[in-house]
């Protein structure tokens, strides 16, 4: 019975009403405006986001209310406006809009003080600024004013487990919008402090974020998440960082899955040999935790892909210089490892800043599992839909296509065995569903009214006009 189900759903992914639904999907693709293209792709089923830093997939203009709420559990924050010369030769580099909370606020000298703002009263204009502070969104704007200038922009609101909590909540509320089934953040509540600086027990921490996620409005959503921690592969405390997160995940296996490793791949001191005997020590002691690595994030070709895969890596986050290493491309092929792909990103960040180039398809058609993932979508200020859009359109993916990207996202996910055999099969539904309902419409009609939310990126990069019709304000 199981079988005969099976060979029936995928039938219907490619018939709807009698007709073949790969020739209308490749008429909308080819035929649609860029409007209604993207509303058409905002519908669409697409299983899961893999490759997903939480703390940089906020939206800016959302984290300005949110921290203003915070004001409520005692957390004030304050940016920095203006650049005195209080202290010449000290304390610098100085950045515009550094945000600090205000206890850290009040440790500076009376100068110092000047330059900063409370979040609450910034000007119109000041706010326009400091939201796109948080950005990649100006020409000349890339690597380095987001992993220098954003990262350390975000620091102090790591530190607030309530606005972490409201902020990923949110969050799921919108993926789930976009027909987003299942996150995998990368996510750890270290570091918590109490408004006053005071150290929060990280297990305090969780239990916040735990019970916000527990409210009807986000338990109800149908969306899943597991999380994975992180390791920041330049630090000089690399090798503890592994110790300590192979255990917090074995002490936290009912929401944390898998260990990343990430950091910027250009600084050398984070190779992937160095984490290797590290990575065997812990295997030694722990079962069933698993690895998604960040590898060949860079523009210079490399081997960093193999050297990944020998830690033990089940899934490479970006894989951007996989392409100019033969041995790995042929190892990869119909191989266990997927590749996590993040095309907005790699734009942004000028890996690929011409996206023509971009090596996705080669690995998509060459038998190397592949998925389409957001990255850190707050700083780029884009979605989910943003990737589908780019590669459907730039690659003139098929309907089949499509379809695999969001199954391999579910497959080669590390959600429990159980739940990601009822994800794949409600997304099989899900996408026959769409194939049915698509095929037999006037989809032109239908999607002049369609209602869909356009990222501030699509807006600037992918859309003919600012406000796209049957865009939800």
């Amino acid at each position: 019975m199981r079988h005969t189900t099976w060979i029936f759903l995928l039938f219907c992914l490619t018939r709807a009403d009698g007709q073949d639904f790969s020739a209308r999907f490749a008429e909308i693709r080819d035929q649609a405006t860029p409007r209604e293209l993207y509303a058409f792709l905002y519908s669409l089923p697409k299983g899961g986001d893999l490759h997903h830093h939480a703390t940089l997939a906020f939206y800016a203009h959302r984290m300005y209310e949110h921290a203003l709420e915070q004001e409520k559990n005692g957390y004030v924050y304050w940016t920095r406006v203006r650049v005195a010369n209080c202290n010449p030769g000290e304390n610098g580099p100085f950045l515009r809009y550094e945000n600090l909370d205000e206890a850290r606020w009040k440790r500076l000298s009376e100068c110092e003080r000047e330059d900063f703002k409370r979040l609450r009263q910034l000007t119109p204009g000041e706010k326009a600024g400091w939201i796109s502070s948080l950005i990649v969104d100006a020409p000349g704007e890339g690597r380095n004013e987001f992993f220098e200038e954003i990262v350390r922009r975000q620091l102090v609101f790591n530190t607030n487990p309530y606005l972490f909590a409201e902020n990923f909540a949110e969050n799921l509320k919108l993926f789930a919008a976009e027909r987003v089934r299942y996150l995998e953040p990368q996510w750890t509540p270290r570091g918590a402090t109490y408004p006053d600086l005071r150290p929060m027990p990280v297990e305090e921490a969780l239990a916040i974020v735990k019970q916000r996620l527990a409210q009807p409005d986000v338990a109800d959503l149908n969306i899943h998440y597991r999380f994975q921690t992180t390791v920041i592969r330049f630090r000089p405390d690399l090798e503890e960082q592994i110790r300590n997160a192979y255990a917090w995940v074995d002490a936290h296996r009912d929401w944390w899955v898998a260990i990343n490793a990430a950091g910027r791949e250009d600084d050398d001191r984070g190779y992937a040999l160095r984490m290797l005997n590290s990575f065997r020590e812990a295997r030694r002691k722990y079962a069933g935790i698993h690895l998604s690595l960040h590898a060949g994030e860079k523009n210079s070709p490399g081997r960093e892909v193999r050297e990944t895969l020998l830690l033990g890596a089940e899934r490479i986050g970006h894989g951007v210089n996989l392409i100019t290493d033969p041995d790995t491309m042929l190892l990869m092929r119909n191989g266990r490892a997927l590749v996590e792909v993040n095309l907005v990103s790699n734009r942004l960040l000028e890996y690929t800043p011409d996206l023509a180039q971009h090596p996705f398809p080669e690995y998509l058609r060459t038998g190397i599992p592949v998925c389409l993932n957001t990255d850190d979508r707050g700083s780029w200020d884009s979605n989910m839909t943003d990737e589908y859009f780019h590669a459907v359109k730039q690659f003139q993916l098929t309907w089949e296509e499509v379809v695999e990207l969001g199954r391999n996202s579910l497959r080669h996910s590390f959600a429990p065995a159980d739940l990601k055999q009822r994800m794949l099969a409600d997304y099989e539904r899900e996408v026959a569903q769409f194939a049915t309902e698509w095929g037999k419409k006037d989809w032109r009609a239908a999607l002049a009214t369609q209602v869909y939310e356009a990222s501030g990126y699509a807006r600037r990069n992918l859309l003919a006009t600012p406000t796209a019709v049957g865009e939800s304000k």
